[in-house]
């Protein structure tokens, strides 16, 4: 029978026991580690992030600490290790991160764009003053890579550019990885490549437009580079956003902490949240593996093609 005092009684201890639960975690993972592939150099990925890093310490309440990692095999290999407990990745290397992990690396959050949209474009750029205008005329050129775990920098362009009938193997005279967003895009500047590969948002919101900005990319006699020195040769189909993913093995009520204090970000710190983005991004949007699916395709299939050529 309930009673009065009954009701108490249980009131009185769900009030006891709620803490304890949410300290739980906290006493389990005093210091959460939040790992990030640079996609400028890492001083600028230090600047950009510390004060979204500062927020989520003090929103969780538990210390976050921040890696800038030389790679994206350097976060797949931390996660599946489990010394990494939240990693930033593009969709292909969150893909990878997730098979070798047994799908323990899970997506949880992406950002949404200035005009509402959610996800971004893989494109080569080529510069203004040589003739290459399309993907036909970049026949027998020189390519710029950016890293071989890099969606749009590596995934997306082999992927998509071999279904169009253009594959990278046989359509450029080489292809070579330069090892970041940056230094495809110095590479091309530098006449080093014909072409380079990068991601995009908008045309006011890309790697190009942030590193022109800082006044990071200049002409042989050092003068700075404008955005009408370069144009866009091709483009890929809308990838998915970057995700962040946590362990899937992490308590559930601090998964959850977690993506509410990133969804919360815009409102509770505006400034730290905008200056991730330059204040292009309109907030964080929670996903799941479904919405990753096709990059894992992608991912298969890139896979396959290796083997291909090994064999």
């Amino acid at each position: 029978m309930i009673t009065r005092r009954s009701l108490i009684v249980l009131a009185v201890g769900l009030a006891m026991t709620t803490p304890a639960l949410a300290q739980s975690w906290k006493e389990k993972y005093p210091e959460l580690v939040l790992a990030l592939v640079p996609a400028e150099n890492a001083t600028g990925t230090l600047d950009r992030y510390t004060p979204f890093v500062n927020y989520l310490s003090k929103e969780l309440g538990v210390k976050v600490t921040m890696r800038v990692a030389s790679d994206y095999t350097a976060v797949i290999e931390g996660q599946k290790n489990k010394q990494i407990h939240i990693g930033f990745y593009g969709p292909g290397s969150y893909a990878r991160a997730n098979t070798v992990s047994g799908g323990n690396v899970v997506p949880f959050v992406t950002t949404k764009n200035s005009d509402g949209s959610i996800g971004y474009y893989s494109v080569m750029y080529v510069r203004a003053d040589s003739t290459y205008k399309s993907i036909e005329d970049l026949k027998g050129a020189k390519l710029g890579f950016v890293d071989v775990e890099s969606t749009s920098g590596f995934k997306a362009p082999n992927f998509f550019l071999t279904e169009q009938g253009f594959p990278i193997d046989k359509h450029f005279k080489v292809a070579q990885t330069t090892g970041s967003h940056e230094n495809a895009v110095l590479a091309l500047a530098a006449g080093t490549v014909d072409g380079a590969v990068n991601w995009w948002n908008s045309e006011d919101d890309s790697n190009l437009t942030r590193m022109l900005h800082k006044g990071m990319v200049k002409k042989p006699d050092g003068a700075p580079m404008k955005k009408d020195d370069f144009r866009i040769a091709w483009k890929s189909p809308l990838l998915p956003g970057s995700p962040f993913a946590y362990l899937g093995d992490m308590p559930d009520d601090m998964k959850k902490v977690i993506t509410k204090a990133f969804v919360d970000a815009p409102q509770k710190d505006k400034e730290a949240f905008a200056k991730l983005s330059d204040g292009k991004d309109l907030g964080f949007v929670e996903v799941t593996a479904r919405d990753y699916e096709e990059s894992v395709k992608m991912n298969l299939w890139l896979d396959a093609q290796r083997k291909k050529k090994a064999s």
